[in-house]
């Protein structure tokens, strides 16, 4: 009994946690590594209560099923690990995995459960035992979680919840003293998990919402408790009345765990919080700038260094913190180990860990770079349904106090140089971003900027091309090509672009930008006279202006510059030449000039950001062109 109530059903958990958002959270990462401390003590104290359980025994057969049982796990843990770590070792990334070690994994598991059947413990122990014992991380861990949860989260543990709702006779609970019994039962239970862990939380100086918050979540109750139960009621332990309060008790304390949560502890809420640098654009430069790169793939980790290569600035300022994010989706078959092994070092420097080589080849990369320049990396996950990802992203920037959100693009380039998609509900994660984001944010088009890996400073030589129109996102995309101008590698061109006073066009002139009112052109002004003062005596940084007549010669001088590494622009520029360009574009989240320079007529293999400007509200063509998507979402997906 005392196990029963005393368990915390780790999967479950881990569960919850993810889809109320808090698994990366201080609490989510508290009460997973209390869950996993606690599911080890409750196996440890389940085989000494099957070992003490065995009825009409001599004292002495429950002592040498406990010594055998010892025996067995030290055994376990001095012959597995060497065994498994050297499988790990003949499966190398990229590669398919031998099913010959999957299956020998599977039979050393069936032969651990047969060996403490036979000891006198229940089979499960074994098998529990060695599944400790497995690494967690590589191709070898990922094939066999893949081969394995199919099978049994899908088949075999939904026929072990029948079994035991099958023995489950809540009939048998009659009367007063019954009732009376299961109500002081719940109690007992939640009284002893949530009481307990709040008071050694507050002992740890932990705040009180979120000591309670920790309370609750610790007296989730699941598979593992529904096994001690069927366990004690073979052997003889539980009636079946028992059994029945049991599971009950079990459901009611599992049932009340989100709802409770939610109430007490809304993550979103508490997250809110006022800083000051939402923008690159700001008035004192020599701030910390924080960036919160994400990405979904090992395809773009190159391209992100060498960003934040050039981002980095100069030693004037107190330097360059990125937040390099790896966007995981949250699906039906997400192993909760796995889960809570990605986000234990959430935004913990590098020298926080252990000194062990990672084998997680992300974290190597962020790494090596972290040791050859001045850049401080915090390598964080999300783990979400791609439905509500944009929170987790919001949130994370917003608790970071970053200047920008820098998000992959949801196509990437074929060899021929033209752009595929590769996940199309990427870009409905990019359209709510920008449209809820606490910050800026830039979408990265990556057409391998330096190439496929790290180039280091010293051999850094762009150019980057910056087209000015007018605007907030367009002082924004400025702002950062001067940032990025102050590293000596780079060479800056600024385009500003200009309608000829005389000759206008008459389609631009109908068509004018109503967002583009006097007061938006007199801050361009005032931006690009302190721009032009700041680069008077800067040779990296090329300014020029460019008097057009109409749209299609606006087009023209653009391709001219085709010859750049990097293309920065604004998302939603303003002023009467834009109106004039083609709005029925098919990424209307990117605008009209990122539009173009993604485009099967723009020849260039350089990279592009568009970036857009932190507003507190979005408004006229910047809103407008995210909602117009959610009507042409469908038929780009089905594209």
């Amino acid at each position: 009994m005392g196990v029963a109530l005393s368990i915390t059903a780790f999967p479950v958990l881990a569960r919850i946690l993810a889809e109320l958002k808090l698994l990366t959270t201080d609490v989510g990462r508290m009460a997973m590594s209390a869950a996993a401390v606690n599911d080890v003590a409750a196996w440890i104290l389940l085989a000494l209560a099957i070992a003490l359980s065995g009825t009409g025994h001599s004292p002495l057969v429950s002592l040498w099923v406990f010594l055998c049982g010892s025996g067995f796990i030290i055994l376990c843990i001095l012959i597995a690990p060497p065994i498994f770590k050297w499988m790990a070792r003949h499966c190398p990334e990229g590669e398919p995995v031998n099913e010959i070690y999957v299956c020998a994994t599977l039979v050393a598991v069936l032969a651990a459960g047969f060996v403490t059947d036979s000891i006198g413990i229940h089979a499960l122990f074994g098998a529990f035992v060695l599944g400790v014992l497995v690494p967690k991380e590589g191709p070898f861990a990922g094939a066999l979680v893949e081969k394995v949860e199919d099978l049994v989260s899908g088949l075999f543990l939904p026929l072990y919840f029948v079994s035991s709702g099958l023995k489950t006779n809540v009939a048998t609970i009659q009367g007063a003293q019954s009732w009376g019994l299961l109500v002081l039962v719940i109690f007992t239970a939640c009284f002893g998990k949530i009481v307990g862990t709040i008071l050694v939380s507050l002992l740890c100086k932990v705040p009180f919402k979120e000591a309670v918050t920790l309370g609750f979540l610790m007296n989730t109750k699941g598979l593992v408790e529904l096994i001690v139960l069927n366990i004690g009621r073979d052997r003889g332990v539980l009636n079946d009345q028992t059994f029945a309060i049991m599971v009950l008790m079990a459901l009611f304390t599992t049932f009340i765990t989100t709802p409770t949560v939610i109430a007490v502890y809304k993550p979103a809420q508490m997250a809110k919080s006022e800083y000051k640098h939402r923008t690159i654009q700001r008035k004192e430069p020599s701030f910390q700038l924080r960036l919160l790169t994400c990405f979904h793939s090992t395809r773009n980790i190159p391209t992100l260094i060498n960003l934040m290569e050039v981002s980095r600035g100069t030693g004037k300022r107190e330097g360059l913190r990125v937040y390099a994010m790896h966007l995981m989706e949250l699906s039906e078959r997400s192993s909760a180990i796995l889960m809570a092994h990605k986000v234990r070092k959430n935004g913990m420097p590098f020298w926080n860990k252990r000194h062990d080589s990672d084998p997680n080849q992300i974290i190597v990369a962020f790494e090596a770079f972290e040791h050859l320049s001045r850049v401080s990396i915090r390598p964080t996950t999300t783990i979400s349904a791609m439905s509500s990802m944009h929170i987790d992203i919001c949130l994370s920037a917003e608790r970071q106090r970053v200047a920008m959100i820098i998000l992959p693009f949801h196509k990437h380039p074929r060899l021929d140089g033209h752009l595929e998609t590769t996940r199309a509900d990427l870009r409905c994660v990019n359209r709510r971003v920008l449209e809820h984001a606490p910050c800026s944010v830039g979408i990265l088009v990556d057409r391998g900027l330096g190439g496929a890996s790290h180039v280091s400073a010293s051999n850094v030589d762009y150019t980057i091309t910056v087209f000015f129109f007018g605007g907030h996102d367009d002082r924004e995309a400025v702002s950062y090509g001067v940032l990025m101008a102050e590293h000596p590698g780079i060479h800056l061109n600024v385009v500003r672009f200009m309608v000829d006073p005389e000759v206008v066009e008459e389609s631009v002139r109908v068509d004018i930008n109503d967002s583009y009112t006097p007061e938006a052109r007199s801050e361009d002004e005032e931006f690009l006279i302190e721009f032009k003062e700041k680069i008077s005596n800067d040779s990296s940084i090329k300014y020029e202006e460019k008097m057009v007549n109409s749209s299609t010669e606006t087009v023209d001088i653009i391709r001219t510059h085709n010859r750049c590494n990097l293309f920065l622009v604004g998302r939603m520029p303003e002023g009467q030449l834009v109106a004039g360009l083609n709005k029925n574009t098919e990424c209307p989240e990117l605008g009209p000039i990122g539009n173009l320079l993604i485009s099967p007529d723009f020849t260039t293999a350089a990279s592009v950001l568009i970036v857009q400007q932190y507003r507190s509200q979005l408004t006229g063509d910047s809103l407008n062109s995210l909602k117009e998507e959610e009507s042409t979402e469908d038929e780009y997906a089905s594209h």
